[in-house]
Parts: structure tokens; C-alpha cells; sequence
């Protein structure tokens, strides 16, 4: 599912996301969402989230 897309991403699902210092290797992080940190309807890298390991980072895909 398009990671880019607010109304995709649920508190609650399971996503990969990427971090900051992970962006030019593309290394994915899988956790679940807790909090969304993007407020627009959507954004062209993804949008932001925190995990609830407290990882903050841009979804990638949805499971």
C-alpha cells in the first residue's frame, strides 16, 4: 500500500519505514505505528511517523 497517502497509514498498522540516517542505503525499519507526525494529506517521501519503540522515520509500505 502507497506509504504516501495520510488516510493509508492507520495508528496501529504495521509499516517499514526508513529513517533519517538510513536514506541513502534505503535500510527499512518494520515496526508498528503509533503516532503520525505529518499533517498534510500526503508527501512525495512518505509520511512521517513514530513507532512505538519510539523510531521516527518515513513509511515505506504498509503490511
Amino acid at each position: 500500500m502507497n506509504g504516501q497517502l495520510r488516510k493509508n497509514v492507520k495508528i496501529g498498522s504495521t509499516v517499514e519505514i526508513v529513517e533519517k540516517h538510513n536514506q541513502r542505503s534505503g535500510q527499512l525499519t518494520s515496526g508498528i505505528v503509533k503516532n503520525l507526525l505529518t499533517n498534510s494529506p500526503s508527501h512525495p517521501h512518505g509520511i512521517k511517523v513514530r513507532l512505538e519503540t519510539g523510531i521516527v522515520g518515513r513509511v515505506k509500505e504498509i503490511h
